[in-house]
């Protein structure tokens, strides 16, 4: 059992890889239940390759699959619309699980909550997984065929 009642984890999941994996088998450690926040389609508009950015639904089937084939029952799926997504909302949560990458944005959530009276979240953090080039492996290196969900390079 996770050190944690509650735990909140959120992204994009676009191209799910060995990144995001890490991350949600992080939350699925600490927390007892996650709270998965999947961003809308209109929240990612400004990323890199955007256009290449799977809609909101193929996202989500492939966040499923993934809960599933992994045994993860515990969980909810909810969309979000911008980066405090429900954090503010959900008095019980405890914890929230990011990247090194993404700590800055638990900073904000944390600082958001207090301003809405409730109690700041622990941060558990994960480290960058590098991908086969030497660059943290992402989506955004996927979506423009430079690796693959892996990490490894693609050949040309």
């Amino acid at each position: 059992m996770g050190k944690y009642r509650k735990v909140v984890v959120g992204g994009t999941f676009d191209r799910l890889h060995l990144g995001h994996k890490a991350l949600l088998r992080r939350a699925f450690e600490v927390g007892r239940f996650v709270y998965i926040g999947l961003t809308s389609d209109e929240m990612v508009k400004d990323k890199p390759y955007a256009e290449r950015i799977l809609p909101y639904p193929h996202r989500l089937r492939d966040l499923l699959k993934f809960l599933e084939v992994n045994g993860y029952q515990n969980y909810r799926i909810i969309k979000i619309h911008n980066a405090l997504g429900f954090t503010v909302e959900f008095r019980e949560l405890e914890a929230i699980v990011v990247s090194e990458e993404t700590y800055k944005g638990a900073l904000l959530v944390n600082r958001a909550r207090e301003e809405h009276g409730l109690k700041p979240l622990a941060i558990e953090r994960i480290p960058i997984i590098r991908s086969g080039i030497g660059e943290k492996i992402s989506s955004s290196l996927i979506r423009a065929g430079l690796i693959d969900p892996f990490g490894n390079p693609v050949r040309r």
